[in-house]
């Protein structure tokens, strides 16, 4: 179940980055097995600034149920960032970050 949602600047390779990312979140061990709810979207920026430089951009969010430990989450992080760093991009500013649903308000259906 996480829903990773990848905002990234729009020269970059959205395909390459989900990818890289549900690969990531597939090897944590922290959903299923074969990555059957490992949910990926990609949304590309055209126009963004990144401080006082120019610098393309990619920021994750993985938004994940609650109750997996700090150690679980650092876990998650370090992976996708290691498989976004594989891609070895150059001038661009990657973050990652685990964001907890909470179960109790979270509601879910497929028609």
């Amino acid at each position: 179940m996480p829903h990773c949602i990848i905002e990234h600047s729009a020269e970059i390779c959205a395909q390459q980055l989900i990818d890289a990312v549900q690969q990531g979140a597939l090897e944590s061990d922290l959903f299923e097995a074969k990555g059957s709810d490992i949910k990926v979207r990609a949304l590309p920026y055209k126009n963004f600034k990144t401080g006082s430089v120019t610098l393309n951009f990619i920021h994750v969010t993985l938004k994940i149920l609650s109750g997996r430990n700090n150690q679980q989450k650092k876990q998650l992080t370090t992976i996708v960032m290691a498989h976004i760093k594989e891609l070895n991009l150059t001038d661009c500013s990657i973050s990652v970050e685990v964001v907890d649903i909470d179960k109790n308000s979270y509601a879910k259906f497929i028609s």
